[in-house]
């Protein structure tokens, strides 16, 4: 799985680049204005909606044909958008916003096949007790490519070489694509369920099965799928606002806090946060959920009701007000005890929002047939995706409305995260009833298939 792994990392990093050049792409972009958060705030969501419109459409794809060549085709189409984004003229205002945008939007449209070829990869080569630790080790390595990627974009915007760093991630998507073709094989639907794997196992015997209305309505459609997916809703504004409004926060007067030591900052404490969330947590949510797998739920409602707590504490920190020059000096910044304060609220908030990426996808996988793997997650991208996409539009309007309130907005996001809580509570009824559905049509496909040997 090493160059999956390496894959996504070098999607994360493409994503972390853009995202912590946001406030030095305004900019470049309007030469001596204010930050133009609107417009930014749009190009930022344009990044998720034209992702779930596509996941859509490639969710059908990866259930019917070779995953490894869609996911290889992901990476050249995004790799060669962001190698385009070397060419932009800056200092032409939306003339150069336009045509950044341009690329932005074919690289997110691609970006739609990337999670749910990895979910449903991941279903048919990881074993059913080791999910939590495969997504954790992924979200690590996701996450640490971004903190790189936020330090070594940072280092390279402060020095001008801000073109530099399209080239880089341009030839690392293509690049760790290419090695994940050459690498990885195409593994048999239905793998490592129970029910199938000592069936599949043989060369003659494969899971062809496809879905149709009746299995939709018996499956995809199931009590706990249609809680997943409107929780998904509010829970991705909240998560999706969560990195666009802490950058303006820190990075914009009076604080003016410079992007490398942002960089350095989320390095630090997101690195800690991520191997305290993503690997230790993520060990303990297998250890607890092995037998009993409901219990992943407790662990997402811990997760949002942490996180959301621990994102609005991060902005009632009183920060120091400093001029352009101090924000760039990194012995001023880090001598300061109210950035320590702050890095272990935001290493608390990485911690316990990790137990939500690591303990959602295994519980989906549990109630959804091989076959829909690919869909159910597309299905579950599609919305929250606009819905992650609208939180940086919906950060950027209650910015500008609130004249830039960013503790009243921090509180007003922290709040998208409290239905998703309700929900999953809820979900504690359905999901047994859900997963006992899955297992008995996998049982009776396991006799037919035992049938045409």
């Amino acid at each position: 799985m090493l160059p999956i792994y390496l894959l996504a990392g070098c999607f994360s990093f493409s994503f972390a680049g853009i995202y912590i050049m946001v406030v030095p792409l305004s900019s470049l972009f309007w030469p001596g204005d204010p930050f133009h958060a609107l417009e930014m705030g749009i190009l930022i969501s344009t990044m998720f909606w034209p992702l779930s419109v596509a996941g859509i459409l490639y969710g059908k794809l990866i259930d019917k044909y070779n995953r490894i060549k869609i996911f290889y085709s992901v990476a050249l189409v995004r790799g060669s958008c962001i190698f385009m984004l070397t060419f932009t003229l800056m200092g032409l205002g939306f003339s150069s916003w336009l045509y950044f945008y341009i690329f932005i939007l074919i690289f997110a449209f691609a970006a739609g096949g990337n999670y749910p070829t990895l979910v449903s990869l991941a279903h048919d080569i990881v074993p059913k007790e080791m999910r939590s630790r495969f997504f954790g080790v992924y979200n690590l390595i996701r996450f640490v490519f971004q903190l790189i990627g936020f330090v070594f974009v940072g280092f390279l915007v402060q020095i001008g070489l801000w073109r530099l760093i399209f080239v880089i991630m341009g030839l690392a998507l293509i690049s760790s694509g290419t090695l994940m073709y050459m690498r990885i094989e195409e593994p048999k639907r239905g793998a490592q369920r129970q029910e199938l794997k000592h069936l599949v196992k043989e060369d003659n015997v494969e899971y062809d099965f496809q879905m149709d209305k009746q299995s939709i309505r018996e499956t995809m459609l199931s009590p706990t799928n249609k809680i997943a997916l409107i929780e998904g809703i509010f829970t991705s504004i909240y998560l999706g606002s969560l990195t666009i409004l802490f950058l303006p926060y820190i990075q914009t007067p009076p604080h003016n806090i410079s992007p490398l030591a942002t960089g350095i900052f989320l390095a630090f404490f997101g690195l800690l946060g991520g191997i305290l969330g993503q690997l230790y947590l993520a060990s303990i949510s297998d250890k607890f959920s092995q037998e009993k797998h409901i219990r992943r739920i407790y662990f997402i409602v811990v997760s949002l009701s942490l996180g959301a707590f621990f994102f609005v504490l991060l902005f009632l920190i009183p920060l120091p007000h400093l001029t352009v020059e101090q924000g760039e000096n990194l012995i001023l910044f880090i001598s300061n005890p109210i950035m320590w304060i702050m890095g272990l609220i935001y290493l608390s908030s990485t911690s316990v929002s990790a137990l939500y990426n690591i303990n959602q996808p295994p519980l989906l996988q549990d109630i959804n047939l091989p076959e829909a793997q690919g869909q159910i997650t597309a299905w579950n991208r599609f919305l929250e995706t606009i819905a992650w996409g609208m939180g940086p539009m919906i950060s950027g309007i209650l910015i500008t409305i609130s004249g830039e309130n960013y503790q009243l907005v921090a509180i007003i996001i922290g709040l998208f995260a409290v239905p998703g809580i309700a929900l999953w509570i809820y979900g504690l009824r359905t999901y047994s009833e859900d997963m006992e559905r899955i297992n008995e049509i996998l049982r009776e496909r396991s006799l037919l298939l035992e049938r045409r040997e």
